[in-house]
């Protein structure tokens, strides 16, 4: 099987993206692979959506770019058998500033996972939630990840955004990691109610054809519910319409992830 580090990306805020990250691994963990999570967004919504503090003055991923801290050290076990994490910290958004002289910052994420390369190999992937927007944090993990999974929400402007995005990975592939490929597009919020939401699905798979992935996750109140507990969906209501559509998710991924692996 594949092992793999995917970034997982949109520029817009408020697209699932973080519970996408959540979730895919979580249900990935419970079907019995062994995953990791990098939790690079300063606000830490990862790191409390699987019941850890986003405050921990220690481990977390801050320290560890910083050389602060080991990776063995950061890493922290969630209450999900198969899941870890590398939390965040608040004091991440400052990073840009604290290494505005280093000409090498885009590689930092890059060079910590290739010195501890034993240690990652024991995932079998390693998701890193990035922040809604294309900062250094946002490059830094698109310089570290071999692959992207692109939350879509199915509303208007989704596509428009996208194309930037687009963009940006394109300027990455050619200037910092020309290994980076787009894993899926996962369409996100869908109302099977709404025409707009087929319409999106419509034009999302014209344009990015067998990248989006088959299944879609639903609008459902109970994604939205499950961080307040400090839980994956998959894990808080594992009968809900979201958390089906996350284990289905998980095994669509799986499938992939053999195909690529025998391909390779």
């Amino acid at each position: 099987m594949k092992k793999t580090i995917l970034a997982v990306i949109n520029q817009k805020g408020g697209v699932g993206k973080t519970t996408s990250v959540i979730n895919l691994a979580a249900a990935l963990s419970i079907l019995g692979h062994k995953n990791l999570i990098i939790d690079l967004d300063p606000q830490g919504n990862a790191t409390t959506g699987v019941g850890m503090s986003n405050s921990e003055k220690r481990k977390n991923i801050y320290n560890l770019l910083i050389k602060k801290e080991k990776m063995a050290d950061v890493i922290t076990q969630t209450q999900i058998e198969g899941l870890d994490i590398i939390g965040s910290h608040v004091d991440l958004s400052g990073l840009e500033v604290e290494t505005a002289n280093d000409n090498q910052r885009a590689f930092i994420l890059n060079k910590l996972l290739t010195e501890n390369k034993t240690l990652i190999d024991q995932y079998d992937n390693v998701f890193i939630d990035c922040p809604p927007s294309l900062s250094l944090l946002t490059i830094i993990a698109l310089v570290a990840a071999k692959e992207l999974i692109v939350p879509l929400q199915t509303e208007f402007f989704a596509l428009e955004g996208i194309t930037q995005l687009v963009k940006t990975i394109n300027r990455i592939k050619i200037n910092l990691n020309p290994n980076l490929n787009i894993r899926g597009i996962l369409l996100t919020m869908f109302d099977k109610r709404n025409k707009l939401s087929s319409q999106v699905d419509i034009e999302a798979r014209n344009y990015f054809k067998d990248k989006v992935y088959n299944n879609v996750i639903p609008r459902n109140v109970r994604l939205s519910e499950a961080p307040s507990h400090g839980l994956p969906c998959v894990m808080y209501d594992k009968n809900c319409s979201g958390s089906k559509s996350y284990f289905a998710l998980a095994k669509e991924f799986m499938s992939q992830q053999a195909k690529l692996g025998s391909a390779a």
